[in-house]
């Protein structure tokens, strides 16, 4: 007893060190991406480090800027159009423009899916998302609701501004309109808005602007006023094909409008002081759909290039609270701590204009159509899983096929559930094939996903693996651990608009382990060291089964939770609980109620000291697990919990993944764990001849559960896990069913 009680308090203790010390932030760990990268009011190569994403409540206190300007600021903020619109001929401003700039897509997504001027400008004041509510004064959910207007300050006061801080205060996103105006303010920092849009971005707390001036007067004067920040309100456009019902007709083309829209920006840039760094950006959507904006960055503290985020860390991709940032720190301003966003910085790339134009072309067209093809995937993978488990159901029960051709049936569902348990991995190895530049669009993605679909079966169904029972199951699963992790550690580029993976027109994460990804990397971990330890078990090694298991285990929440990895707060708590389980049943421990408390509460006490050492490092730095650490006994920790809390209702109730849950219940406990069932008989089989699979699974099952528990996606944790666990189930049942028959047979 007491060597037992030794050996699992040492798995314990192990556990704890390691993870702590690989998900420790260090300083090295936030280092930007390669390359040469010119930071505003700074010299040339000078990188940044990470920055915060929207999942980031505000906390009190504030942190010093230290890359302040001495040149005039304006941001020129438009919407409505995208890059594919711009041309030599149609837009010569922005043409020009894009040959000086710094330039990259900005994704503006605020509280509502589809981003008004109104919601955008408030979001910029913000910081954070925000947005204004509709016409009957409840928050707008449908994007076919007409977009409020704007209106001019009366006596310097912003129309409606009570309006817009009580609903921000309603919602759960901490944001508090007014904050860059306060904060410019406090800089001593001179603030002219144009236009009504600007004059929201540019109010103070109580709704004042200070300097203001309509458009048509700023664009009738020789040369605007001098200020140490100027905001313009240029105008957005309207897609005519895209507008919501009730929205006032629009009777100029899209085409029509960014061309007036260009005139009217090179008449404001002849109006600007010659040492300004300007930021056009397009800060809202032109209608309905959801799309990434250009945005283009000039002036002596942007050269030619691209624009880098530190929040985003992707290429060519960077979030509407960079500006924010950004406009404080350039200004010299103080950036709240725990404010969303990062300090943009001009990345130099190649001289290629006409390249760099089409990546970010390319880059939105992705964006569109892999977002667009979200729903119809999911709702594929459901029916597939769906027709799986009826098919097998059939087969078992004798409905399906003659007792000759039982055998040969057997075979084909073994391929059949093999092959849907490597589709989410092959959705984002299909990132690698440019799918989305060809039509039709579904049927180019269905084939690049079948691409390597094919490939892992093959490997998997075909010797060595597939003459061992657990053969199948190690490859599918050791595939996609590796390919999500390798993914996670070279910058998330996979899942990037992937299927399954991350949606940049949502923007609440741009990097690591999204939820859905963390589902299927830890299933896939759990699966893949269980069929390992079982090999080395079923030889009499369980001391190094047990390190497989613990040291797997521990990578994966390494590779999940590291901030400049997976950055995943709620994986490891999730994960690890799982793997000690796991490596108790691998070293014939008995888990019991006192051992199992012990394992919450190191659990627990693991993440708040992985919090409050991320904590203690500067704000520009922190990661998410930081600053809802300080956030804690605050309303802001609370208000971090309430979004995710009704995040993870809304799923349970409404996603279609709900539909998955209890239907793969109900199969497994009713298929194959009746014991009256040939299914049931095929899995004891299985447990018989692979003694750890039962634990493993057990093992899976506690991990999906705390990941319902611990993360905002609800539902769709433990159904994403089962589309790679209950396939790879069926699997190993199914190839049990063959044997015995060739045992028959013969």
């Amino acid at each position: 007893m007491i060597r037992s009680a030794g050996r699992w308090l040492v798995t314990l203790v192990s556990l704890v060190a390691v993870v702590a010390a690989g998900l420790l932030p260090t300083t090295a760990s936030y280092a930007a991406p390669p390359g040469q990268v010119q930071a505003p009011g700074q010299g040339q190569g000078q990188a940044f480090g990470s920055g915060q994403t929207l999942e980031a409540a505000g906390t009190p206190g504030t942190s010093r800027a230290t890359a302040a300007t001495t040149h005039p600021i304006v941001l020129v903020g438009t919407g409505g159009f995208t890059w594919s619109d711009l041309s030599a001929a149609r837009t010569p401003t922005f043409w020009a423009l894009l040959q000086r700039a710094a330039v990259s897509t900005v994704t503006v997504r605020s509280v509502n899916t589809n981003t008004c001027p109104v919601d955008a400008w408030l979001s910029l004041s913000a910081g954070e998302r925000a947005a204004a509510a509709g016409v009957n004064g409840a928050m707008r959910r449908d994007t076919g609701t007409p977009c409020p207007g704007m209106g001019e300050p009366v006596n310097g006061q912003v129309p409606n501004w009570s309006d817009y801080r009580s609903l921000a205060e309603r919602s759960d996103f901490g944001a508090e309109p007014g904050m860059l105006g306060d904060q410019l303010a406090a800089a001593g920092a001179e603030v002219l808005a144009v236009g009504p849009g600007a004059a929201i971005g540019a109010a103070t707390e109580n709704g004042e602007v200070a300097e203001y001036l309509d458009l048509a007067t700023a664009l009738a004067t020789q040369r605007l006023p001098a200020t140490r920040v100027t905001l313009v309100d240029l105008g957005s456009v309207r897609d005519p094909d895209d507008q919501p019902r009730g929205e006032a007709a629009v009777q100029e083309t899209l085409a029509q409008q960014v061309s007036a829209l260009d005139q009217k920006l090179g008449e404001l840039l002849t109006r600007l002081p010659a040492d300004a760094d300007v930021l056009v950006a397009g800060l809202s959507d032109g209608g309905r759909t959801a799309r990434l904006r250009p945005v283009l960055a000039a002036g002596p503290d942007f050269g030619a290039g691209l624009l880098y985020s530190p929040s985003t860390r992707q290429p060519r991709l960077i979030q509407s609270s960079d500006l924010t940032v950004t406009l404080l720190t350039l200004a010299g301003a103080e950036v709240p701590r725990g404010q969303g966003g990062g300090v943009l910085a001009a990345r130099a790339d190649s001289d290629d204009v006409a390249a760099r134009y089409r990546d970010l072309v390319d880059l939105d067209l992705a964006t569109l159509k892999g977002h667009a093809l979200v729903p119809p995937f999911f709702n594929g993978m459901i029916l597939t899983q769906l027709a799986i488990y009826l098919g097998v159901w059939a087969l078992l029960k004798g409905r399906l096929g003659a007792p000759t051709s039982r055998r040969r049936l057997l075979g084909i569902v073994q391929v059949v559930s093999v092959a849907a348990a490597a589709v989410p991995v092959a959705s984002f190895l299909a990132n690698l094939l440019p799918w989305w530049r060809v039509d039709p669009v579904m049927l180019a993605l269905v084939g690049a996903v079948g691409v390597f679909v094919a490939m892992i079966t093959l490997v998997a169904v075909a010797p060595p693996a597939g003459r061992h029972l657990l053969g199948a199951m190690l490859v599918v699963s050791l595939a996609s651990a590796v390919v999500l992790a390798a993914d996670a550690v070279t910058g998330s580029r996979l899942q990037l608009s992937s299927m399954m993976g991350l949606q940049p027109v949502v923007g609440g994460r741009f990097y690591g382990m999204g939820n859905v990804t963390f589902a299927l990397f830890v299933t896939s971990v759990i699966l893949a060291v269980t069929v390992l330890a079982d090999a080395l078990v079923r030889r009499g090694k369980r001391l190094v089964a047990a390190g497989v298991v613990a040291a797997g285990g521990l990578a994966a929440a390494v590779v999940d939770g590291h901030p400049s990895w997976g950055a995943d707060g709620g994986g490891p708590p999730a994960l690890l609980p799982g793997i000690a389980y796991l490596v108790l049943a691998v070293l014939g421990v008995r888990l019991t109620w006192r051992k199992g408390a012990l394992i919450a509460a190191v659990t627990a006490g693991l993440f708040l000291l992985v919090g409050f050492l991320d904590s203690l490092r500067p704000a520009d730095k922190m990661s998410h697990l930081g600053r809802f650490f300080e956030s804690l006994g605050t309303s802001a920790a609370l208000d971090t919990i309430n979004r995710k809390l009704s995040t993870n209702i809304g799923n349970l109730i409404g996603s279609p993944l709900t539909l998955l849950v209890p239907v793969a219940l109900v199969f497994v406990v009713y298929v194959l764990l009746r014991p009256t069932s040939w299914g049931a008989k095929s899995l004891e089989r299985s447990f018989e001849r692979a003694p750890l699979l039962r634990s493993g699974l057990v093992a899976w099952v506690i991990v999906m559960i705390l990941g319902f528990a611990l993360n905002d996606s609800g539902v769709a944790i433990p159904a994403t896990g089962a589309m790679i666990a209950i396939p790879l189930v069926i699997a190993v049942a199914v190839a049990t069913l063959r044997d015995q028959s060739r045992e028959s047979a013969r």
